[in-house]
C-alpha cells in the first residue's frame, strides 16, 4: 500500500502524522512523498480558527483533484469537530477522530499492524529534519475563545521513561535537534498520580539532556540540542527557567501573551496579568539575556475597545518579542467566548491584525540585528530554490549561506553577517 501523510496546524499535529507515517511504514506500507502517488492520503486537520477550518476542507478538495483514485483518511481537530461533513467529502473513507488517531492504520490496512514496532525516526524522512516529540495531549485550562481543548480532551502526559526512551532512539538515529511538543506542553507531569515525588516538564528536559551529553559529537557537527514547542506562562517555574544556562537547551521561550490588556486577558480566561508576564520575562532575560521570547496575540477579541488594544500592542512593544504569531479573533462553536457581547467587525480585527503583524515584523528585525557579526550555533536542514543551506540558529533566527559543503542535518558555528530578507546571512566558521 502506498500512503502519502500530511499535517495541518499546530507541531502536535506534525509529531502525530510523522509517528503515523512510522507505523505505516513499519506495517510495511510505502510512504510516498507526493499525493498524486498514494493508494491512501491521511490528512492531520486543524480547526484552531475559521481560517484552520478553511484551509483544510480546501485541501481535502485539492487532494481529490490531485488524486481521484486514492481514499482519503481525514483526522485531527478538523475532523473531531465535524466529522459528518468531513465525510461527505468525495474521496473521503475514513474521518478519524482525535481520541481513536493512533487506530488509524488499523481501520485503514483492514487489520491490525504491528504497531508496537514502527520504524525508527531519522531524519528527513518524513519530512523534517528536527524531531518532533509529542510528549503530551490534551489541556485542562479554561480560555474562553480556545476550541482545541473541547477537540483534544483532558491533559493527559506520557509516561517519563517512554519518552525519554524514544528520545533515545531519536538520538541514535541522528536526531540533532528534538522538539518536544503538547497541546499544553508545560502541564506535562501535572496529571501523574502514581509517582512520589512530582514530576514536570523541566524534569522531563533534564532526563532527555543528560541523554544527549552522552552522545558523540561526529565530525563537522556539534552536539545535538533540545527545544520546547509553545509553554502557556503560568506553567514556567524557576527550574525549567534555569535550563537556558545548559548549553544543549535552546535559548527560546514560545510563551502564549495573546493580549497585553488585562480586561482583555480576563475576558479571555487567561491565568496571567501583563505585569506578571513581564516579571516573567525579565526572569528569563536574566538568566539568558539573548534568549528569544517568541509569542502568540490574538487582536479583535470581544470587548477589545481601542484602548485596550492600543495598550496590548503598546505591550508587545515593551516586551520586545523576536517573533510573533498574529491572530484575528476567530469565532469557535461551543466556546464560551461567542456569547460575549461588544464583538469586533471582522474590518477592524483585519486592521488591528495588520498593525500587529507590522510591530511584529519591526521587533523581529531589531532581534536579528543585535546578533550581526555573532557567531551561534546554526542547524541546517535543507538547500532551498536558490542553492542556499537554510537553517535555523539556537536562538530560532533563520539563516541561510552558501557552499559548496553538504551542511544538511549539522549543527555548525556560524557567523551571522548581516540580513536576507526575513533571515540573516551566514558564514560557516567550521564545517
Amino acid at each position: 500500500m502506498l500512503v502519502y501523510l500530511e499535517s495541518l496546524g499546530c507541531r502536535l499535529n506534525a509529531a502525530e502524522i510523522e509517528t503515523l507515517a512510522r507505523h505505516f511504514a513499519g506495517a510495511g506500507c510505502s510512504v510516498v512523498d507526493a499525493p498524486e502517488a498514494a493508494d491512501v492520503i491521511v490528512f492531520n486537520s486543524c480547526a484552531v480558527t475559521v481560517a484552520a477550518a478553511r484551509k483544510t476542507r480546501q485541501r481535502l478538495r485539492q487532494f481529490h483533484r490531485q488524486n481521484p483514485g486514492a481514499r482519503i483518511a481525514v483526522t485531527g481537530c478538523w475532523a473531531t469537530e465535524d466529522g459528518a461533513r468531513a465525510g461527505a467529502f468525495e474521496g473521503v473513507a475514513w474521518v478519524i477522530p482525535n481520541e481513536e488517531k493512533y487506530r488509524l492504520p488499523a481501520r485503514v490496512m483492514g487489520r491490525q499492524p504491528p504497531l508496537e514496532a514502527p520504524l525508527p525516526w531519522s531524519p528527513g524522512r518524513w519530512g523534517h529534519t528536527r524531531a518532533f516529540l509529542a510528549v503530551q495531549d490534551g489541556c485542562d485550562h479554561a480560555c474562553t475563545y480556545c476550541v482545541t481543548r473541547l477537540l483534544r480532551g483532558p491533559a493527559r502526559s506520557r509516561p517519563p521513561a517512554e519518552v525519554v526512551a524514544e528520545a533515545r532512539g531519536m538520538l541514535a538515529h541522528g536526531a540533532r535537534e528534538i522538539v518536544l511538543t503538547g497541546v499544553s506542553l508545560g502541564a506535562y507531569g501535572q496529571d501523574f498520580r502514581d509517582l512520589d515525588e512530582a514530576y514536570s516538564l523541566a524534569h522531563l528536559a533534564a532526563s532527555i539532556l543528560d541523554e544527549m551529553t552522552h552522545v558523540e559529537a561526529q565530525p563537522g557537527t556539534q552536539r545535538p540540542r533540545l527545544r520546547l514547542s509553545s509553554v502557556e506562562p503560568w506553567d514556567v517555574d524557576a527550574r525549567l527557567l534555569h535550563l537556558l544556562e545548559h548549553p544543549r537547551f535552546c535559548r527560546q521561550l514560545h510563551l502564549p501573551l495573546q493580549s497585553g490588556a488585562d480586561a482583555t486577558l480576563k475576558r479571555m480566561g487567561r491565568r496571567i496579568t501583563a505585569s506578571q508576564f513581564a516579571a516573567l520575562t525579565e526572569q528569563a532575560r536574566a538568566i539568558a539575556p539573548d534568549v528569544a521570547l517568541t509569542t502568540d496575540v490574538i487582536v479583535g477579541f470581544p470587548g477589545e475597545g481601542a484602548a485596550e488594544f492600543e495598550a496590548s500592542l503598546a505591550f508587545v512593544e515593551r516586551m520586545a518579542f523576536s517573533r510573533l504569531h498574529v491572530f484575528p479573533y476567530s469565532e469557535r462553536a461551543g466556546t464560551a467566548a461567542i456569547k460575549l457581547p461588544d464583538a469586533i467587525s471582522p474590518r477592524v480585527r483585519k486592521r488591528r491584525a495588520a498593525r500587529m503583524r507590522a510591530l511584529g515584523q519591526r521587533l523581529a528585525a531589531a532581534y536579528r540585528e543585535h546578533f550581526v557579526g555573532a557567531t551561534l550555533p546554526v542547524l541546517w536542514e535543507r538547500q532551498d530554490a536558490r542553492g542556499r543551506w537554510r537553517g535555523w540558529t539556537d536562538t530560532y533566527i533563520a539563516v541561510v549561506t552558501r557552499t559548496p559543503t553538504d551542511l544538511y542535518n549539522r549543527i555548525t558555528p556560524t557567523k551571522l553577517v548581516g540580513e536576507s530578507g526575513r533571515a540573516m546571512r551566514g558564514e560557516v566558521v567550521s564545517a
